[in-house]
């Protein structure tokens, strides 16, 4: 018998662009014990509890969810990112591969694998047991973010333990990833953009179909109100925080004056919505009926 006292939320959703489909998958959802860290780490309490009370938020805990997305164009279904596999399950995400057959899709079907970067809740799905989780699908990484862990110059040491992740999962991959820089396509009328900070190679991808554009901006910002709103506001989960704030601003305008359809990892899910100016900051904005009108 179902249980009438639990939450229940949708964990996919599909929406047309043009000639293509854009699906968002929750992998899951953790939640967090506190606000600041990793938010808000210029702000002190008072400012965070108004801050929090004017989105009417809880102020002590927040909750972190994950969305990979899927585009199909007809020609190629191209996921992007993995979330978290395995190693999630048991504490509530890891769930991408599954939900996929909620959308008609197996593992199999999926002909390549777009990773924006290579923090935990994106590649640790990559595997599945001892083989690829999507095991006919092309591999591909912006090669600024698989040169940077691979060497481990210059990431934190606050990411020492993400970068044993990468060493042992995307690292033997390198004979089989295709790599990338900003403007290279990686399948029909999709082109990664690059986004660093958050990684030091995170990337972006622009799909484009019949005469429309989503951006699929991974984690350009992590929270709808505690860094969305405040872009200048320093965030724990950034690696390069000068480099985030200044990737963070750029992108939130430029999506904000073009109107552009945005799919987000960490958005409320199913993630999908707009960017507008509210003042001298931001707005998240989810989108409604106009997808499929």
């Amino acid at each position: 018998m179902t249980d009438r006292k639990t939450p229940v939320r949708p964990v996919t959703f599909r929406f047309p662009l043009g000639e293509a489909w854009i699906s968002t998958i929750l992998d899951g959802a953790h939640v967090r014990d506190a606000v600041r860290p990793p938010f808000m780490l210029d702000k002190d309490d008072a400012e965070l509890r108004a801050i929090a009370a004017a989105a009417g938020l809880p102020w002590d805990k927040f909750e972190n969810g994950y969305a990979p997305s899927l585009v199909d164009t007809g020609d190629e279904v191209v996921l992007f990112d993995t979330g978290f596999g395995p190693g999630g399950r048991e504490a509530g995400a890891g769930m991408l591969r599954s939900r996929l057959a909620e959308l008609g899709y197996q593992p199999e079907d999926i002909d390549v694998v777009a990773f924006t970067h290579v923090h935990p809740d994106h590649i640790l799905g990559v595997m599945e047991g001892d083989g690829l989780a999507y095991p006919n699908a092309r591999h591909v990484i912006g090669q600024v973010e698989f040169d940077a862990w691979k060497s481990g110059e210059t990431i934190p040491e606050s990411r020492s333990g993400n970068r044993d992740m990468f060493m042992k999962l995307i690292a033997p991959l390198e004979d089989q990833l295709t790599f990338v820089e900003g403007g290279d396509s990686i399948g029909t009328g999709i082109v990664a953009e690059e986004a660093f900070g958050h990684s030091a190679g995170h990337m972006m991808y622009r799909v484009s179909s019949g005469g429309k554009e989503a951006l699929i901006w991974g984690d350009v910002t992590n929270h709808y109100t505690f860094s969305l709103q405040h872009p200048d506001s320093p965030v724990g989960f950034d690696d390069d925080k000068p480099a985030a704030k200044a990737t963070r601003n750029r992108v939130l305008g430029m999506v904000a004056d073009a109107h552009t359809l945005v799919v987000a990892h960490h958005m409320p899910f199913p993630g999908v919505g707009y960017v507008e100016r509210r003042g001298d900051s931001y707005g998240w904005v989810p989108a409604t009926y106009e997808l499929w009108m």
